[in-house]
């Protein structure tokens, strides 16, 4: 009892001391802060010894999964809607250390058995590029799982809203049309979608668009999925997928899309990339790249320096990804013989889009648990909003980059981009 008397008595310092804007409840019962408003709520005395011995987003996260700590009235968009209460470094300053320092050692001392924890992390998640079983541990999780906060057509890529009232049905379905209108795509074209998950984007032009389609990807749950979608729209004849690496293909297409697959790659993956795609693709074909990309800080050095936000997500959702920026893509695709000829931002589409299916997931949690576990169900809730808040905040873009093989004459493209934005 002293121990946990103790332990309390250093968090309420802390809280008291950070100001933090928001309301803390204990494993006590004990309330500090606001009365109204969300509330972080601590279930375990052993935070402070976890964060003594690990002080780490990776320990935050893991004390998140174990439900360690957890929020109550409101949600985690609710605190970070929360105005700014200043500098966390200038105000730690202030803290009196002396204080702390006295009932540390009791609540080291006495603390109980460490709860044991689920590991959720990857294998080799600082690995420049994700290999197949990288691939499954974020995507073969389990398709029912994915229904729960996803669209009708199970796209898990940012959507394209036209208003930013509109559901993620509607923005999805405009994503796909989107990318499609950009590739110019013709009847009896053969378009290839690389990464092509659940395939809707090849479902969609070849229901729309009248071109045949041909997708490659690393999932098996995916794949098997998307075949059955295939079928039951009747498109057999006109739909193919393969569980195999892009490097693989053979063949030529007229039109490439590449839509939320090339995060994986790894930046030492780049140049193979690129060479295939403009093996794969026709003379006058169209390529669509669409990436999530990092901010150019000035040096490589800094540019590609992992901070904890993004080491956390490489080690618990996407082994072995890595971002360029968009700088890098469009020289990439310069130096690989490509003309560059549109780019779009929808770094505000991507921030919508995550909130959305954030919020869906929150509202059948229940039956996200019966699905894959608690644990899980947490860890993709906290990512979900994380990435919502990310790219609201711009330390993430999204980038639709549309390019052709580079040739003399005429590009095929017409005058203009009214068409895209009727």
């Amino acid at each position: 009892m002293e121990a946990s008397n103790k332990a309390a008595r250093i968090v309420r310092t802390v809280i008291e001391t950070l100001e933090p804007g928001f309301a803390v409840r204990l494993w006590t019962g004990e309330r500090i802060g606001p009365a109204t408003g969300p509330v972080l709520t601590i279930n375990d005395q052993d935070i402070v010894w976890q964060v003594v011995r690990r002080p780490s987003l990776s320990t935050l996260i893991e004390m998140w999964i174990s439900k360690a700590i957890d929020v109550e009235d409101g949600s985690l968009f609710d605190f970070y809607a929360l105005p700014s209460q200043g500098k966390l470094r200038t105000k730690l300053k202030t803290l009196p250390k002396l204080a702390v320092l006295r009932d540390l050692p009791a609540v080291l001392f006495s603390r109980k058995q460490m709860t044991t924890r689920t590991d959720l992390s990857g294998s080799n998640p600082f690995v420049s590029g994700s290999n197949r079983q990288a691939i499954q541990h974020h995507y073969d999780i389990s398709n029912a799982f994915y229904r729960l906060f996803l669209d009708e057509r199970m796209v898990y890529s940012c959507g394209y809203f036209t208003d930013f009232a509109n559901g993620i049905d509607q923005a999805q379905k405009d994503k796909l049309d989107h990318i499609c209108r950009k590739l110019r795509l013709k009847p009896g074209e053969r378009l290839l979608d690389i990464g092509c998950g659940w395939g809707a984007m090849l479902i969609h032009a070849a229901k729309n668009y009248g071109v045949t389609g041909h997708g490659v990807s690393l999932s098996e749950a995916q794949t098997a999925l998307a075949r059955e979608r295939i079928r039951a729209e009747g498109l057999e004849d006109r739909i193919t997928i393969e569980i195999k690496s892009y490097a693989e293909l053979t063949g030529s297409f007229d039109k490439i899309s590449s839509i939320g697959m090339f995060e994986h790659l790894g930046l030492a993956n780049h140049a193979t990339y690129f060479s295939t795609i403009h093996r794969l693709l026709k003379p006058g074909g169209i390529y669509l790249h669409h990436a999530i990309t990092r901010r150019d800080k000035g040096s490589i050095k800094k540019t590609l320096r992992k901070g904890p936000e993004y080491k956390a997500l490489l080690k618990y959702i996407f082994p072995g990804g890595e971002l360029d920026t968009i700088g890098m893509t469009l020289g990439n695709l310069e130096a690989h013989s490509f003309l560059v000829y549109d780019v779009e931002n929808l770094r505000e589409h991507y921030a919508r889009t995550c909130r959305l299916w954030a919020e869906r997931l929150d509202a059948r949690f229940d039956e996200a648990i019966a699905e894959v576990g608690e644990a899980k169900a947490r860890l993709w809730l906290l990512y979900l909003t994380g990435c919502s808040i990310t790219f609201e905040r711009a330390s993430a873009q999204i980038f639709q980059t549309v390019a052709t093989k580079r040739a003399r004459g005429p590009s095929g493209l017409p005058p203009t981009r009214a068409d895209l934005y009727r």
